[in-house]
């Protein structure tokens, strides 16, 4: 390309540049103050607005618009609409309205709604987020919106965020103002996603059906060579991949996302970019975009990427760190330690408040990063464990003790000071190392979730992020306003807050045993899978803080976990079915091939050995294989035969069985250990048998061919 960088940024976005020079002053003037004070767009304003983003997409080669939403799938959804209005005469001319850029009507029935609605109700409205940019993509012109059902359920991902940052905002403000901070407006969330990802060649893709139906191997014999070298991780870029990103970046580029980063992760063909942090609504529809467009890239490049948590047993499966902070409208980092007493002490409030908010829901942390996929990664040596914690780094961690004792704090500089006045030490920055292993990790000036799953929309985790600090941010600000002398309240909170909530402060390696038995001492949840993780939704504690915030009704709260659910059981369906396919017409007939060549082998040594010069030739090696491989083959055979049972036992209990959750468990505790062990079987054989019978592309082959 032989634009340079600033000219192609955000030219496919109908950015706050395009507005300001496209709309009139007044009408640009109202629409900013309609996206800064959360009001509603005026139609007449709507109106103007709609025609320049219809002439500016039409530029950029549009043809049609359409309302793109979160719905509880996961993905985005679209619905394309022309521009096209046709005249009296035959013609047509090209129109968008403000009632058209506002509000959407795409049909609601299949999408998930987790008994929110009936199948045959099909009315839902999308409605424009003006906070997060229209843009251009494919010839058409993208409007970001929420998507809620005709009684004005949410039935999205985007909706709660909204209402998340919304709750956050004021009681940020609530907490600043006890600070005697009286010029702050508006405190946003900023997200940070690095998303981590494989590439492989589209033609052994091809060759796969458990890649191609499940994103994920559901069987594969480990290489001689995985990552046990280090030498993949940061190692030189290959040129193929190399001429991926390049492509990659200029994509995501014009669309206005800020990839920075990239480079090679620690598995053999895995990858990762990172973005410059943004607000949080519009980061996550930059990382919904991001994993679309690394995928239409890949396949460009005869390339396949691939975004499941596990897509390879025995190597790291990839995450989507999640880069979490609040940030001020004068551009100020709430979570950065400041200079000056009052900057500390302020600091020390809101890290105080997030300490008692992952502490208090750490069963909504964990229930938020909850997948089929993520199960097989969280915890598996490679990820943080399933175990909620918080690292806070040793200064940081020395600290917070020192207020909860009272006792004065000696940090790494010379300074001595006394906690319990009205003065505290300056906090030093990056004086500790990172901990990878940590769910929840300070990391300087911001918060590293680092349990999200790499396919998954960080809608979920950051929703509940905001709303969980908001509360404890609620109850702060409840009791600081009602105090008499605001210092000594201030220090009397903090203690109490360190010493009821230290628990959930590790800073040790959150991989090992010793760990699990520590946490279990200290009263932390161990939540292992999905099927674990996702009834803490319906604890009431966790059914009040949706809806005193406003963020979920009750019944939207027990709609997504009836989706998630079902989601959780579908996949593991679909994984079932494909195992059950792959191993019946594919693997199985192929090894069966295989010990007929080596009978032949052994048939033809036989006639050898009574043949013309009397000599003996063994027969030892293919007895010994056509023995393992009969061996192992006719287990296969009856464990694929006992998953298919099982597989239909499910199909049985979607109709008897009302109660997902049960349904799940029969997923999780009887399909998924038959899979496991249809998969040895199998992987046994491949170690065994000829490579031009195998019927599929091999880990090697999968993992070094580019």
């Amino acid at each position: 390309m032989n634009n340079t960088v600033p000219e192609i940024f955000g030219s496919m976005v109908f950015n706050d540049a395009i507005m300001r020079d496209k709309l009139p002053k007044d009408i640009y003037r109202s629409l900013k103050k309609t996206i800064e004070d959360g009001r509603d767009l005026d139609i007449a304003v709507a109106n103007v607005v709609a025609i320049a983003m219809k002439d500016w997409a039409i530029e950029k080669g549009a043809t049609h618009y359409t309302h793109w939403f979160q719905p509880m799938t996961g993905v985005t959804a679209e619905k394309h609409d022309s521009f096209i209005s046709p005249q009296h005469d035959g013609r047509v001319i090209m129109e968008f309205s403000g009632k058209e850029l506002i509000k959407g009507e795409p049909d609601a029935s299949s999408f998930p709604s987790g008994g929110l609605r009936a199948t045959f109700e099909a009315r839902g409205y999308t409605a424009w987020d003006p906070t997060s940019y229209a843009f251009v993509k494919d010839g058409v012109l993208c409007i970001p919106t929420a998507f809620c059902s005709y009684g004005g359920e949410a039935l999205d991902k985007k909706t709660p965020l909204l209402r998340s940052m919304e709750t956050l905002n004021e009681q940020a403000l609530r907490i600043l103002r006890l600070f005697d901070n009286q010029t702050v407006k508006r405190v946003v969330t900023t997200v940070g996603p690095e998303q981590e990802y494989f590439l492989i060649d589209r033609s052994l893709y091809e060759k796969r059906k458990d890649l191609i139906y499940c994103g994920r191997t559901l069987f594969g014999a480990r290489p001689p060579k995985g990552q046990e070298l280090d030498d993949h991780y940061f190692g030189a870029i290959k040129p193929r991949v190399q001429a991926f990103m390049k492509e990659l970046n200029e994509e995501l580029w014009k669309l206005g996302i800020m990839s920075k980063t990239e480079h090679n992760e620690v598995a053999p063909a895995q990858h990762e970019m990172a973005p410059i942090y943004d607000t949080a609504n519009i980061a996550i529809d930059h990382n919904q975009i991001t994993m679309e467009v690394m995928k239409k890239v890949a396949k460009r490049h005869d390339l396949v990427c691939l975004l499941h948590e596990k897509p390879f047993g025995g190597i790291n499966g990839s995450g989507k760190h999640n880069n979490w902070s609040m940030v001020t409208d004068q551009g100020v980092n709430l979570l950065e330690p400041g200079k000056s007493p009052h900057e500390n002490a302020q600091f020390l409030l809101f890290i105080t408040a997030i300490i008692k908010a992952v502490d208090e829901y750490q069963d909504l942390l964990r229930l938020s990063i909850a997948s089929a996929g993520n199960d097989h990664r969280l915890g598996a040596a490679e990820a943080p464990p399933a175990i909620m914690s918080i690292f806070l780094g040793d200064d940081l961690d020395a600290i917070l003790k020192s207020i909860e004792s009272g006792m004065a704090y000696s940090g790494h500089g010379t300074s001595r000071m006394d906690i319990g006045v009205h003065v505290l030490p300056n906090i030093p920055k990056d004086t500790t190392d990172r901990n990878r292993t940590s769910p929840f990790a300070f990391t300087g000036n911001k918060f590293e979730f680092r349990s999200c799953g790499s396919s998954m929309s960080v809608s979920g985790p950051n929703t509940i992020l905001n709303t969980i600090v908001a509360e404890a941010l609620r109850q702060f600000a409840d009791e600081l306003e009602e105090a008499e002398d605001f210092t000594d309240a201030l220090y009397d909170l903090l203690r109490r807050t360190i010493r009821k909530h230290k628990r959930i402060i590790f800073n040790g390696d959150g991989y090992s045993r010793d760990w699990e038995e520590e946490a279990k001492k200290r009263g932390l949840l161990n939540l292992p899978t999905t099927v674990d993780a996702l009834p803490m939704y319906l604890e009431p504690k966790n059914i009040e803080l949706f809806t005193t915030h406003h963020i979920l009704s009750e019944i939207e709260v027990r709609s997504r976990y009836e989706i998630e659910l079902e989601a959780y059981a579908k996949m593991i369906n679909i994984e079932g079915l494909t195992a059950v396919d792959m191993t019946k017409k594919e693997i199985l007939p192929a090894v069966n091939r295989y010990i007929c060549q080596l009978l032949e082998s052994a048939e033809y040594k036989q006639r050898l050995s009574e043949g013309r010069n009397g000599k003996a030739y063994s027969c030892g090696m293919e007895d010994e294989l056509i023995a393992l491989l009969s061996d192992l083959e006719d287990k296969a055979f009856s464990q694929v035969n006992k998953l298919e049972e099982l597989l239909s036992r499910l199909n049985s209990l979607y109709k008897e069985e009302p109660d997902k959750l049960k349904i799940a468990a029969f997923c999780r505790d009887s399909i998924i250990p038959a899979m496991q062990e249809l998969r040895e079987y199998i992987d046994t054989m491949e170690i065994n048998t000829d490579r031009k019978q195998w019927p599929l592309p091999s880990y090697g082959e999968l993992l070094f061919s580019i």
